[in-house]
């Protein structure tokens, strides 16, 4: 059996909110772990400046506290971090895997178009999370499918059926992560929205903040309404996004 965890590994003030939070997955089977996104990492809280720049975090609006890294969290719960084994990213912004330096044993798997626009001299993106050079394996197109979505079978050393399900538009390569958990679909969309409202009401004044940080605005837009689709016709399959503290905390409950 599958164990996950619902971790908020990032603390941001925005204008929109006061507390933005990065909704990250730890999964566990026996001994071996896996992290869906990776949140603020340790070396971030400790040396912001160094590793982040105070142009952007004062612009993003970051809060650090090493107590919501991911790395802390896990240890809070008992666990061994070096049995991390896999990192599934979902984009290469720094707020998603700002925790990969944390965890370097583990192998980070990522979409091979955003691992393409992460060399492509593109401004948003920083480079010191992946300094330490992790392994990493990059998920190509497919043919395969996930409820109308492209699929891209995601290897890591747990048996729980994980897919890519390219989500273009936020960065270029931006993909949702599918988790199949005790014959139960979750579907974590990361950024494609920033508040669930979105999905109700596409004039909620974040949308100016969505379209400001999509690399294809029109790329966006088109995943969004997939989602939409989907939510209408399959409530069975469990959907949540990155940023949103009231989606994340109803599943903190749990």
């Amino acid at each position: 059996m599958t164990e996950i965890h619902h971790l908020n590994c990032v603390s941001i003030v925005s204008p929109y909110s006061d507390n933005v939070c990065g909704h990250c997955l730890l999964l566990k089977e026996e001994d071996r772990m896996v992290l869906i996104d990776t949140g603020i990492g340790l070396l971030d809280t400790l040396y912001p400046e160094e590793r982040i720049g105070r142009e952007l975090v004062e612009m993003v609006g970051y809060r650090f506290d090493q107590d919501l890294t991911a790395i802390q969290q896990i240890k809070n719960l008992g666990l061994n971090p070096e049995k991390v084994h896999d990192c599934v990213i979902s984009h290469l912004d720094n707020d998603h895997i700002g925790g990969v330096a944390d965890f370097p044993q583990a192998t980070v798997h990522i979409g091979a178009e955003e691992y393409e626009n992460f060399f492509s001299g593109n401004p948003r993106y920083l480079k010191t999370p992946l300094l330490h050079h992790p392994v990493i394996k990059t998920y190509p197109e497919t043919t395969e499918e996930w409820f109308g979505f492209e699929a891209r079978k995601v290897y890591t050393a747990l048996q729980t059926e994980i897919l890519f399900v390219p989500l273009f538009g936020h960065t270029l390569g931006h993909c949702g992560v599918a988790i199949k958990i005790n014959e139960n679909w979750i579907f974590y969309v990361a950024d494609a929205y920033y508040l669930r409202e979105e999905l109700n009401n596409p004039e909620h004044p974040v949308n100016a903040l969505a379209e400001a940080r999509a690399d294809d605005n029109e790329m966006r837009i088109r995943s969004l309404n997939k989602i939409r689709d989907l939510v209408a016709l399959h409530p069975d399959v469990t959907v949540f996004g990155y940023h949103d503290i009231q989606e994340f905390k109803s599943f903190a409950k749990k």
